[in-house]
Formats: structure tokens, C-alpha cells, sequence
């Protein structure tokens, strides 16, 4: 089985690699070399995992020599958050570092464990390691053309692509260890290293609003961390195992509780949010990883592993509440947003919000549309965050205001931000088909709080992307034109991306029968059809006649002559459809604008009761089951 270490060893090389080497062209094939690589052990992992006939593998129960690497490493990690903590004067957040690490090698050293497997490799570790490879490579790839025009454009920010571009790798290496683990040590060692690792992503630019919101995302997340680590501990105590099957057999609801902290910390769930929305200071390629390939879908990776134990319990009320609450609180704060990046934060953590709260009801149904969800999420995210970065690159802002007319000032990058929005909300992509399968399943399970959660979110999710692409698809001429700063290897990425999301529509059906249906099984011991095979070719034709149709229109547009005309503005133009002279003689600018309902559902409105009503669930849950634990 040398795939799997390759898998985590070959970024891990490349990061390397890239760190050493100062040549900017000898760095970029050191990335595509390293994402071809990647890519192809995924597809060669999947093909022999399908060959051998698709049934879990456990693996590698002896392993000595690794165990103590990772326990070394780990120190490592605590001394270096240490001695960060002690450099910008965040001494207490040393102490939640200090805390989890000396518990969890206290665990290791103190308890006897079963000796058992280290390593699975089931359906659900293979999509995961797809999503990381193919999304996330193609994110690699997009950050060599994007770090060239990023400190062009930055030239304040001291160059360290090469430190940038090796944490990018390093990341990915770190989320193919978590997703093949079985073992709760294992997994929560990669864990803390996909928490580091996006501490000093975030923290890249050195300014000082860099360094608070790194912090917060580190001690957050280290937070979680605490959560896992107790987990450990209580799970050793009890079992002698810390096998992640064992757990969701045993169903003990205070194991299973503390596990949940951890994922919503990652997941960036209400009352955590914040350190998602402080991330977008890092450049684009930290965003668009984050968002759509690890960090975040590391904590709905393990909701989604915990589902079944947590149907029926308080548990998963908890986190299907703090899920549907999520999706729609942040849903309605991405409405007050014109900063595209930041109505990008805000949709990712509404989104991840319905995928936690479909895991937490814990059914087939809900699961199987947690799955379309974070799959189409993935592709949709990753797509969109890249091309405003390189909107942002060409125009010098992002701005949604500063995109109107963008489809004729630059139509390359409107067409993929068109194709990423309308993956995100329309009909008949995946995402918007997931979310009736979810509201279906949250009918079915009689939860009315969900449903209302899921009706109103959806509606404040079509408010904000419509807006969004009506700015994009405005019909205004600039009177100067813009420069396309964008380069080659960044439309390859964003193009595949952009194929990647049609097919996952055409071939839906096949997505549901051979990928999506067997994950199902695999968790829960049995599956059944969500929606039938006649409903999905239905869906697929609808597909086809949503494509042709734009198709068709816009090859007829293409051919037709096209005039533009001075733009109404109550006066007389002055010819660069800005400015006008009105009835008084006077010059007026016009300013046209998105309604944005600040006062209504602004963040600082909105932000601070969300939390602290998501905390208060949070404790009061903790305070049951602790009391349970105790009597």
C-alpha cells in the first residue's frame, strides 16, 4: 500500500521543495509536477480501492517509529504557538497549546491502548482525498500566476512566496493524513497541524491586522483542539481505544459532544465564526484552499463521520441546531456585504452551516445531501474566490460596486464567476438540489425549526448572489478599458474548475449511484434512493436545456451587430457614462448601487446575539452533559 504514504509524502516533498528554491519559474514546476503527482496517486488509489472490490481497508497496526515522530512534532508545535504567544504578548492563548498537548502524550504514554489499525480507507476517505488533490492542486497551480500579480500590485508586502506556496502544500499534506485516519491520535495530530499551518497562512502579509486575525483563528481552533483531546483521553479511559469506529458504536454522548466542539471550531460554526471572516487578509489562494478543499471541511468531515451516533440525542439536536442557526444568520450578514471576498466568508460558513446541521439529524437522507453539498461547495467556492482574486489583480478591487459591466470589460472572468454563482444558487446545479433534498429530509424528521431555518436562509442566499451577478451582467460600456492581469496557469485552473462543475451536473446521476449512495452505505449499514433515477435524468435534461439555452443566445448575440449607446442619466451625458449635465447646467455623477439593508442585517447587528445565543446553547449542552456524566 505505498499510495497512501505517497499521498501524504509527495506534497510534503513538494513543500519542501518549493521553500528552497528562490527561482520563481523553477518553483512553478515544482507545482505542477507536485499537483500531477498528487492527482495521479488519488486516481490510482481510488482504481485499486475499486479493483479490489471497494470494501474498507484497515490498515498499518504496528507503527512504532511513526507514533513517535508525530508525538515529537507535536511538542514542537507546542513550544513554537509557545514562544509566538510570548512574541506578540498572546501569553493565554500558550496555555490551551500547553493543555491539549501534554493531555493527549499523557494518553499515549500513560493508558494502555488495543493495539489496532492507524489507517482506513473507505469511500468517504477516498472523495475527500479527490476533493484535496484535484481542487486543491488546481488552487496550487492558480497560486503561481496569482503570488507574481499579488506583490506587483502589493509591493508594501515583503515577498515570501516561496513560504506561502510550501504552507499551501504542507496543508494538503496534512488533510490526506487526517482523512485516511482511523485513530483518533493520528487524526487529531494532523488536525493541530492544519491549525498552524493556517495561523501562519492567515498571518502572511506581517501587518498588524494579519497578526490579530491569525490569532483568533489559532486560538479557536486550538479551542476545538481541547475538545479532541479530551476526547482522547475520555475515550481511553473508557475503551482502551481510541478507534473513530469504536466511538460511533459506543455512542457515549460526551465523547461524541467533545468531538463536535472540535468540528464546528473547524467548520467555523456559530459562536466561532469569526476567524473565517478574519482570514480573507491572507492572498486569494489561502482563501480559496481554506474554504473549499481543507480547514473548514476537516470539521464537517468528522461531523459527517459522527453522523449516525448522533441521531436521536442531544448531541445532534445541538449541532443541527448550531448548524441550521449558522446557515441562516450568516446567511442574512452576507446580504450587507459589497466586499466580494468577505459575501464569499459569509457564504461558505451559511453553507457549511446547512452540511453541519444535515449531519447533526444524523438520517441517510440528510447525509446524502450533506455530501452533494460539500462536494459542489468545494468546486463552486474554489472557483469564485479564485477569479475575484484575479478581478482584483485587473481592476485593483473587489468591490461587487467597482464589477458592474464586468462581462464587458473583462468577459473571460465574468463567465467563471457567472458559472461559479449560478453553481452556487440555481436551478438545477447541485447545490440548489441538495438543499431540497435536505429540506425534505428536515420535513420528514419534523423538525420545524430546521425548516424555517433552511426557507428564509435560502431566500437571503438568492438575495445576495443576485445582486452579485446582476452587477456582473450590466450592460455598461467603461469609457477607459481595463487590463486582463490574469495569467495563463490562473485561467487553466479556473477553467477546469469551471468544466468540473458542468459535468458534476450532466453526469449527477452517476454521482449519486457510484459515489454518493455507496458513502451512505458505508456509514449507516444501508442506503436508499433520495431522489429516483427518473427524477435525476429529469434533472440532467433540465441541466442541458439550462446550458443550451444561454449557449444559443449568446452565439446569436456574438454574430448580431452590437451598437452601445450613451447611457440615460436625467441630463446630458458627457460621454463617459459617469457623468452628466443636468437641467441647471450643473455637473452630476451618477452612482448606481446594490441596497445592501445594513442597518437591517449588518454584521454588527447581527454578529455578537448570534453568538452569543450559539454559546449559550453550547454551555448549557456541555453543563447536561457533564451532569450526566457525573450522576
Amino acid at each position: 500500500m505505498y499510495l497512501i504514504p505517497a499521498l501524504t509524502l509527495i506534497p510534503f516533498i513538494g513543500a519542501i521543495l518549493i521553500f528552497l528554491d528562490s527561482n520563481s519559474k523553477r518553483r512553478g514546476y515544482v507545482i505542477y509536477g507536485t499537483v500531477a503527482l498528487m492527482m495521479l496517486c488519488s486516481f490510482l488509489l481510488v482504481g485499486q480501492w475499486i479493483l479490489q472490490g471497494g470494501k474498507p481497508w484497515h490498515l498499518y497496526p504496528q507503527t512504532g517509529f511513526i507514533d513517535i515522530l508525530m508525538q515529537i512534532i507535536e511538542v514542537l508545535l507546542m513550544i513554537f504557538i509557545v514562544y509566538k504567544s510570548f512574541q506578540h504578548k498572546k501569553r493565554w492563548i500558550s496555555l490551551l497549546a500547553i493543555g491539549q498537548t501534554l493531555l493527549t502524550l499523557w494518553v499515549e504514554h500513560s493508558i494502555p491502548l488495543v493495539e489496532s489499525t492507524h489507517t482506513t480507507v473507505d469511500s468517504l476517505a477516498l472523495l475527500m482525498c479527490m476533493l484535496c488533490s484535484v481542487v486543491g492542486g488546481l488552487i496550487g497551480v492558480y497560486s503561481v500566476g496569482y503570488m507574481k500579480s499579488y506583490h506587483e500590485n502589493h509591493r508594501g508586502v515583503i515577498d515570501r512566496s516561496n513560504t506561502f506556496l510550501a504552507l499551501l502544500f504542507v496543508f494538503m499534506s496534512a488533510m490526506f493524513g487526517l482523512v485516511l485516519s482511523s485513530n483518533l491520535i493520528w487524526m487529531y495530530f494532523f488536525w493541530e497541524v492544519t491549525s498552524v499551518i493556517s495561523f501562519l497562512l492567515i498571518g502572511y502579509t506581517q501587518t498588524d491586522e494579519a497578526i490579530d486575525n491569525s490569532f483568533k483563528a489559532l486560538w479557536m481552533n486550538l479551542l476545538g483542539g481541547i475538545g479532541f483531546a479530551v476526547a482522547i483521553w475520555l475515550c481511553a479511559m473508557q475503551n482502551h481505544s481510541v478507534q473513530m469506529q469504536d466511538i460511533v458504536s459506543g455512542g457515549n454522548t460526551m465523547i461524541i459532544g467533545m468531538l463536535c466542539l472540535a468540528g464546528l471550531a473547524k467548520s467555523a460554526q456559530l459562536p466561532f465564526s469569526t476567524w473565517l471572516f478574519g482570514a480573507m487578509v491572507a492572498p486569494t489562494p489561502s482563501s480559496a484552499l481554506l474554504h473549499s478543499a481543507t480547514m473548514v471541511k476537516a470539521g464537517v468531515y468528522l461531523l459527517i463521520r459522527l453522523a449516525p451516533a448522533l441521531y436521536g440525542n442531544l448531541c445532534g439536536m445541538v449541532v443541527a441546531f448550531i448548524g441550521g442557526f449558522t446557515f441562516i444568520t450568516t446567511s442574512m450578514m452576507a446580504i450587507a456585504q459589497n466586499d466580494a471576498k468577505k459575501v464569499l466568508a459569509f457564504s461558505t460558513i451559511s453553507n457549511l452551516g446547512l452540511i453541519v446541521a444535515c449531519a447533526g439529524i444524523g438520517v441517510e437522507q440528510t447525509v446524502w445531501a450533506a455530501i452533494f453539498l460539500m462536494i459542489f461547495h468545494s468546486v463552486s467556492k474554489s472557483m469564485l474566490f479564485e477569479s475575484v482574486g484575479a478581478t482584483e489583480n485587473s481592476i485593483g478591487s473587489r468591490d461587487i460596486e467597482h464589477m458592474h459591466g464586468l462581462i464587458l470589460r473583462l468577459p473571460k472572468l465574468a463567465y467563471i464567476m457567472g458559472i461559479g454563482i449560478a453553481g452556487m444558487y440555481l436551478a438545477p446545479f447541485g447545490m440548489l438540489i441538495s438543499k431540497w433534498v435536505a429540506l425534505k429530509a428536515f420535513v420528514d424528521s419534523g423538525n420545524v425549526l430546521l425548516v424555517i431555518f433552511i426557507a428564509f436562509g435560502s431566500a437571503s442566499t438568492m438575495f445576495y448572489w443576485t445582486k452579485w451577478l446582476g452587477k456582473l451582467i450590466a450592460m455598461h460600456k467603461p469609457n477607459t478599458p481595463d487590463h486582463d492581469a490574469t495569467r495563463k496557469d490562473e485561467y487553466f485552473s479556473m477553467g477546469v474548475l469551471g468544466v468540473i462543475m458542468i459535468l458534476l451536473c450532466l453526469l449527477f446521476p452517476l454521482l449519486a449511484g457510484f459515489v454518493v449512495n455507496p458513502i451512505v452505505l458505508s456509514l449507516f449499514g444501508a442506503t436508499q434512493d433520495v431522489l429516483s433515477m427518473s427524477e435525476l435524468t429529469t434533472m440532467v435534461i433540465m441541466v442541458c436545456s439550462v446550458l443550451l439555452v444561454p449557449s444559443m443566445m449568446f452565439l446569436i448575440t456574438r454574430m448580431a451587430p452590437r451598437d452601445y449607446v450613451p447611457t440615460y442619466m436625467n441630463g446630458v451625458n458627457v460621454g463617459d457614462n459617469s457623468h452628466f449635465i443636468d437641467s441647471m447646467g450643473e455637473s452630476k455623477k451618477l452612482y448606481l448601487s446594490n441596497w445592501y439593508l445594513r442597518f437591517e442585517f449588518g454584521r454588527r447587528r447581527l454578529l455578537r446575539p448570534s453568538q452569543i445565543v450559539a454559546a449559550s446553547v453550547l454551555i448549557v449542552t456541555f453543563a447536561i452533559l457533564l451532569g450526566g456524566a457525573i450522576g
